[in-house]
């Protein structure tokens, strides 16, 4: 990547990559959630992200940062990633563990919740467990979608796990019968996110992965190489048409075949590992990021990453323009690097 302002001394060791891991949260109708990061955000400012953040401890221990298993998916990602997701968004992904059934917790107490566990006032468990005795996070339905780890030359580097989790569907009433429907209080309202209150986030919106990409593509918001590259990924599977009016068994097709997807590929999806590396400049000035290597903190692990395509982007004052994905073999062509498009 170009070198920018706040870029490490070429001389000092790079930063020790911090643990966090993001959601990629899908919504009952396949939108994607994104949040939108404050200005004076330390890292993403003003970017639009997937909900998620750096681990804590009360998400359980990982291993030291100089082992390998430091970056593999883990309890403790997976805690984290639904921690944040509540924190930042509001939406709670919790379970009855004997029973398996979701969590139902009002808006309300939700929302006081989260405000609590920011304040570090309390943890995310304990409150887990003043809401129900057996509650605990619903961490075995997020299915790893890579991870990422920042390159060698930004000062903040960070080793993140990212992951889908698909809501449930709306209840097609036409295949179930009414008094199979749990009774009136003890059904899940429908979630709806919001800021942090500005703290983290100004804003929290579910929208098709394709629509988040033409406003990114328009510059009407910013996404980052990461959101952008599985964004366009997902979109190529939720969004196909019709784009409205889906029914659900077809809303379900096209979540297998993500799932499908996310599974396959050498390595598969699951298990690919990726630090972007400049790989050239295009003929329109902008960088063009290799995806296959996973950085040197996992040099000889056997971990690979993306070994196909490229991401195009414009580095500029600390902000990704212009970003968009195009084939490998496509983009080391000779006059036709940016424009061949996924």
């Amino acid at each position: 990547m170009p070198r920018e302002k706040g870029d490490v001394d070429k001389n000092k060791a790079p930063a020790v990559p911090r643990p966090s891991s993001s959601v990629i949260l899908v919504s009952p109708q396949n939108e994607i959630l994104l949040l939108h990061r404050v200005q004076t955000s330390s890292s993403f400012a003003s970017a639009h992200v997937f909900p998620g953040g750096n681990l804590s401890s009360q998400d359980g221990p990982l291993p030291p940062a100089e082992e390998h298993a430091v970056h593999e998916d883990s309890p403790a990602y997976r805690r984290g990633a639904i921690r944040e997701l509540f924190e930042e968004s509001g939406i709670l992904l919790a379970k009855d563990r004997d029973s398996g059934k979701m969590l139902v917790v009002n808006e309300e107490t939700r929302e006081q919740g989260r405000r609590l566990i920011h304040q570090n006032k309390v943890t995310f468990t304990d409150w887990l467990k003043k809401q129900h005795a057996n509650a605990e996070p619903d961490i075995d339905q997020l299915i790893p979608f890579t991870h990422w780890i920042t390159p060698t030359n930004v000062p903040k580097r960070y080793t993140t796990q990212m992951y889908l989790y698909f809501m449930p569907l709306p209840i097609n009433l036409d295949k179930k019968l009414l008094e199979e429907l749990p009774a009136e209080g003890e059904r899940e309202e429908i979630q709806v996110p919001s800021s942090d209150g500005g703290i983290e986030v100004t804003e929290a919106q579910f929208l098709p992965a394709s629509e988040w990409l033409r406003r990114a593509k328009s510059a009407e918001i910013i996404l980052f190489p990461p959101q952008f590259l599985l964004l366009h990924l997902t979109s190529g599977f939720l969004d196909q048409e019709p784009r409205s009016g889906a029914s659900v068994e077809e809303l379900e097709k096209r979540r297998a075949a993500l799932v499908e997807f996310v599974h396959s590929g050498s390595p598969a999806w699951t298990e690919k590992y990726i630090s972007p590396k400049m790989l050239k400049m295009s003929e329109d000035g902008r960088a063009v990021l290799a995806l296959d290597e996973p950085g040197p903190e996992l040099k000889g692990s056997g971990k690979r990453g993306e070994s196909d395509r490229v991401v195009l982007v414009r580095f500029k004052k600390g902000s990704a323009r212009e970003v968009n994905v195009a084939w490998k073999k496509d983009a080391l062509k000779e006059g036709r690097e940016g424009h061949s498009n996924l």
